[in-house]
């Protein structure tokens, strides 16, 4: 059976076989002069069929019309057919997602460090009794006092506001607090409370006078109570106010241990004895806080922050604390009310983050007309349902522990039971059991609780309701809402008009948005049905070309521009053979809709094909097939020249060229590489140059092929003829070219000669063979540098010979080893090492050679004998003018002697040294060196390696101290590498970073706190923070080893970051600066 073809109605044919069809009937119409209709059909391709399945729109089809538009369900990156959702981002934000939802209350934008702000905001607001306060303020108080006026602009916006966030800058301006600088909530909350507090004294109205004292403040008393007689100290009588209790968490599980804590007794004994005025003596006493009056709003503070000495750092404490729904503090008075105190838990202010300086602020506040929770996170409000912490919420490290019934006492509660990040509460069976049972929540971020006295609701709506008489002329001024809030009558409309403002908007963008939508639709509607109409369906129809490029871009924008023809039109006003790729044949209805709604043109109709163009096209493409003929003959001429077969050579050309122009694709005309086909042989005096001349290498050809070279490099290039100078066979080479040449030689071999020679003479040195010494022989000290200079001038050969250059003269050289003040050396003599009884150097910044070496480098180099250093070695004990090396300690080099082999001790303990003339100049050399590390010290942005031990040793070259040169030009890798006891990595340092900046590094590349660092070189310890890179001698390339102690706990390093970061902005001052610690006669205006 055989196999079934596969059908591809959308594959493409070869491009190849487009172009030879092509090309045989452009040759026909020039053979003939005659052009046929299927002619015309061929060369303008209307015979293919319409096109219907490609990916992408055809070029050498003109009936595709595929491509221009997506699919049905498709979209696009820009233009018309991109998502509905991008088109709508040109008309700006949207609004009406600002929409406040119902029952939903407002947020507050946050203006980047303010969360602290705006959740003390929102508690303050979601409070009742403190909201309708500050809207009974008198008219002329809010004028008067900008303060009250923006609070009660935001309180006013909060309430009533259609938007589901507003901002509070205003406000936050008003304090000229620092929106960038994160601050303590609680601090914020006792200076506004005082500041308000100051404020409203000004007010007429009872109600809004005092509102800050009737919710929050309180009363206590520090009683001290002598142990021998009983009695209570005069100042135990006094009693302050307060605002808030300052609860201590660390240690502590429940509210009620808290509580027990600040209430609990101190024993005053030994050096904290008290005096007592009764006794008249110093005696042991006890020391408590009594509760003598507790406010309508109840405020904790949990002390989550402390000091830890040990890492005189600050800490947040994020143990889990308990704290319960309902709270009885009857019996926490210091005389036990008749009355029942108990109080609802209203607010929860939580820290999320582990740092103290750092992290962000939500609020769960409980609106107290419903009884739902909500989470305040500055513009986000979310509901929380009846639990402050949510219902069966799994994620969130605050939850509800249990059920318990509510004792008078407030003991703690037993048997608690956590469930992991679940929560698990007992709902009440019924009404009248849900007053005596409290739900017990714990968290490990709350950092306030806020207690509403349930009592105080009940009696402030009875107050409200007589104190409405008095305050008749101030409501006459209010206007009440639909809830029962009453806001002053200009905030009212200062308000209605800001929420018509919003509405308007909203409405506005929702008009544009559906025009958008509707013009964009009508406009694909367009799009898909002309291009439904655009296909010609037979080849009678008439039809009219357009431009591709136009109509591609007509379906793809949504604004198209005016209909535009001439990129397809030719000089004669017709369509060119040319422009077949970049037209698509358009049916007649489909013209006749696009240039009625988009004018323009010209009009090219299906008759329209230029007939000039036709014939001119014709001979180009016959004249480029003689001249693929012409070239394909010649390039076999030039095979057979290249190869030295051909045996009538007339002129030359260059070898190079002709072997590229051999290589490069025979086109229809000459191109730009077919210039200068003598120009490499062509010397400055335009003439033939020799042979030997680098790059003048020449190949006779053939006159046809110089003639067809020719005229191709003049078509190429007409106007520059001096890479076509005619060399014929008997052409001369240019003789000033071949003096100049010869004279070259001769001295190339007369400098071959001559490092011959010095070869000879310092046969070691030039092999950089090591020289053996012995004591009592003068030898001379020449640059190491100009030694090495000198050999690789020497040995240089054949193309490397230009790439080193002649050393300087020895008179010179050796002149720059003294110093001007006292005409000695400037350099210490190598260091030797002794073997044998033979005695070796180690090179260094100057080198031993023979007396002989240096009379022939004196002859060869321009020395004078006389002022070369001479050197004598000695067995010498002490150093004085020598330069010692001990036989012992100093390392021999392998490259002439055996590890295995034995040093010599013939000569005792004498050491070999090194006596020279003129002396070591000590003075100079002394000023250079701390010159030298001076400017070794002031380094900048240079590597150090850093290597963390984990197994605590560290590899043996890290344990030698870090003694390398500093290469600026050697490229190091940045990435932390890992090797097999440990990881490495590089770190940009200066001499100016201190050894703390360099701790801060190390942790945050491996994760050590800087307190666990035992950071070394070498053996030495580097412990003093405050020093400097430079103070303890560390240099660029110094390789250092950390391990970890493991004393101190872990810590996140943004924790230090925060603490140094806000030390440095003086963070202690707090507040200082803004409204809230201003005197009172700054914030009335």
């Amino acid at each position: 059976m055989s196999r079934p073809t596969t059908r591809s109605k959308n594959k493409r044919h070869r491009q190849e076989d487009n172009v030879d069809i092509t090309s045989e009937i452009l040759r026909k119409i020039h053979t003939t002069g005659e052009i046929t209709d299927d002619d015309v059909n061929q060369l303008y391709k209307t015979w293919k069929p319409v096109c219907q399945g490609c990916r992408v729109n055809t070029k050498d089809n003109p009936n595709c019309f595929c491509g221009l538009i997506p699919p049905l369900n498709g979209s696009r990156k820009v233009g018309l057919w991109q998502k509905t959702s991008d088109i709508l981002q040109a008309l700006g934000p949207d609004p009406t997602k600002d929409l406040r939802a119902s029952d939903t209350p407002v947020g507050l934008t946050n203006l980047g460090a303010t969360c602290y702000a705006n959740s003390i905001l929102q508690c303050l607001h979601m409070n009742k009794s403190f909201r309708g306060g500050i809207f009974s303020l008198e008219p002329d108080v809010l004028r008067q006092n900008p303060v009250l006026d923006q609070l009660a602009r935001l309180f006013a916006k909060l309430h009533t506001s259609r938007m589901a966030f507003i901002d509070s800058s205003p406000f936050v301006k008003t304090l000229e607090l620092d929106n960038g600088v994160q601050q303590d909530s609680h601090e914020f909350l006792t200076l506004l409370l005082c500041l308000l507090e100051r404020c409203l004294s000004n007010s007429k109205v009872s109600k809004a006078r005092t509102i800050v004292q009737d919710l929050f403040r309180g009363r206590v008393s520090h009683v001290t109570t002598c142990s021998q007689c009983g009695k209570d100290s005069e100042a135990s009588s006094n009693m302050e106010d307060f605002y808030e209790l300052e609860l201590n968490v660390k240690g502590l599980k429940t509210l009620d241990e808290s509580l027990d804590d600040y209430l609990s007794v101190e024993e005053l004994h030994g050096d904290n004895q008290y005096f007592c005025e009764s006794c008249k003596t110093r005696v042991d006493a006890t020391r408590s806080i009594k509760l003598r009056a507790l406010p309508d709003v109840l405020n904790f503070q949990l002390k989550r922050c402390v000091f830890l000495p040990k890492t005189t750092m600050k800490k947040k404490i994020t143990s889990a604390f308990c704290f319960p729904g309902e709270l009885d503090m009857r019996q926490r008075l210091s005389e036990p009310s008749q009355c029942e105190l108990i109080y609802d838990l209203s607010a929860v202010l939580i820290h999320k983050g582990t740092a103290v300086n750092s992290g962000h602020y939500v609020a769960h506040i409980k609106d107290e007309d419903t009884g739902q929770w909500w989470e305040f996170d500055d513009e986000q409000v979310s509901n929380l349902g009846r639990h402050p912490f949510g219902e069966g919420s799994s994620s969130s490290p605050s939850k509800t522990v249990e059920t318990k019934p509510v004792h008078p006492s407030c003991s703690e509660p037993r048997n608690i039971v956590a469930n992991g990040n679940h929560v698990n509460s007992v709902e009440p069976k019924s009404s009248e059991s849900s007053t005596n049972n409290a739900e017990i929540f714990s968290s490990g971020d709350a950092y306030m609780l806020m207690y509403n006295l349930r009592q105080a609701r009940k009696d402030s709506e009875k107050k409200d309701k007589v104190s409405g008489a008095s305050d008749t002329e101030i409501e006459a001024d209010t206007v009440s809402l639909h809830d029962g809030v009453s806001l002053p009558s200009h905030l009212c409309e200062e308000i209605k008009n800001w929420n018509a403002s919003y509405d308007d908007a909203c409405q506005k963008y929702e008009l544009n948005k559906e025009g958008e939508l509707d013009r964009i639709t009508k406009r694909r509607q367009e799009v898909r049905s002309v291009l439904s109409e655009a296909p010609v369906r037979s080849t009678e129809e008439a039809f009219f070309w357009i431009s591709a490029e136009w109509l591609r871009q007509w379906a793809d924008n949504i604004n198209p521009l005016v209909l535009d023809n001439t990129s397809i039109q030719c000089l004669h006003g017709k369509v060119p053979l040319s422009k077949v790729s970049s037209m698509k044949r358009l049916s007649a209805r489909a013209w006749n809709i696009l240039l009625s709604k988009y004018d323009g043109g010209p009009t090219l109709a299906n008759n329209d094909y230029c007939m000039d163009c036709l014939i001119d096209g014709a001979r180009t493409v016959v004249c480029g097939d003689s001249y693929r003929d012409r070239r394909t003959i010649m390039k076999q001429i030039a095979n057979e020249a290249i190869q030295g077969t051909s045996v009538d050579g007339a002129y030359y050309v260059s070898k190079a060229w002709l072997q590229q122009w051999l290589k490069r694709k025979i086109l229809d005309a000459p191109s730009e590489g077919d210039a200068g086909p003598t120009e490499a042989i062509t010397c400055p005096h335009e003439q033939l140059r020799p042979d030997q001349a680098t790059g003048a290498k020449r190949v006779l050809v053939p006159e046809n092929l110089w003639l067809f070279l020719y005229e191709d490099a003049i078509a190429v290039k007409p106007d520059d003829l001096s890479g076509c100078s005619a060399f014929p066979s008997d052409s001369k080479q240019c003789p000033q070219c071949s003096d100049d040449l010869s004279e070259e030689a001769v001295k190339e071999d007369s400098l071959r000669v001559v490092k011959l020679k010095q070869r000879q003479n310092h046969e070691k040195l030039a092999t950089g063979k090591s020289i053996p010494l012995f004591p009592d022989c003068k030898y001379y000290l020449v640059p190491s540098s100009w030694l090495s200079k000198w050999k690789d001038y020497i040995n240089a050969s054949g193309r490397n010979v230009s790439l080193f250059g002649k050393p300087e003269t020895l008179d010179s050289v050796i002149d720059m080893l003294k110093c001007e003040k006292h005409t000695q050396l400037l350099e210490r003599p190598p260091e030797l090492v002794c073997k044998r009884g033979t005695i070796f150097q180690k090179t260094d910044g100057l080198t031993i050679i023979t007396e002989n070496d240096w009379k022939c480098f004196c002859e060869e180099w321009g020395g004078t004998k006389e002022k070369g250093i001479s050197a004598i070695i000695e067995y010498s004990c002490n150093a004085g003018n020598f330069m010692v090396g001990n036989c012992e300690e100093l390392p021999v080099c392998e490259e002439h002697l055996s590890s295995h082999e034995e040093v010599n001790t013939e000569n005792g303990t004498r050491q070999p040294a090194i006596r020279t003339c003129p002396e070591i100049c000590e003075e100079c050399i002394g000023e250079r060196e701390s010159c030298e590390l001076m400017q070794k010290l002031n380094y900048c942005n240079e590597d150090i390696y850093v290597f963390f031990a984990r197994d605590k040793e560290a590899p043996k070259s890290f344990l030698e101290a870090s003694d390398t040169s500093f290469e600026p030009d050697r490229r190091v890798s940045k990435r932390s590498r890992k090797t097999n006891n440990g990881d490495l990595i590089n770190l940009k340092v200066s001499g100016s970073t201190s050894i703390y900046q360099l701790k801060m590094m190390i942790w945050e590349s491996f994760g050590v706190v800087k307190e666990n660092q035992i950071l070394r070189k070498g053996a030495r310890i580097i412990d003093k923070e405050s020093a400097t890179l430079a103070d303890m001698n560390i240099f660029p390339g110094d390789k250092l080893w950390v391990i970890d102690s493991e004393i101190h706990e872990h810590r996140d390093i943004a924790d230090e970051l925060s603490d140094q970061k806000m030390n440095v902005q003086h963070t202690e001052e707090g507040f200082r600066g803004t409204l809230l610690t201003a005197n009172i006669s700054s914030q009335v205006v």
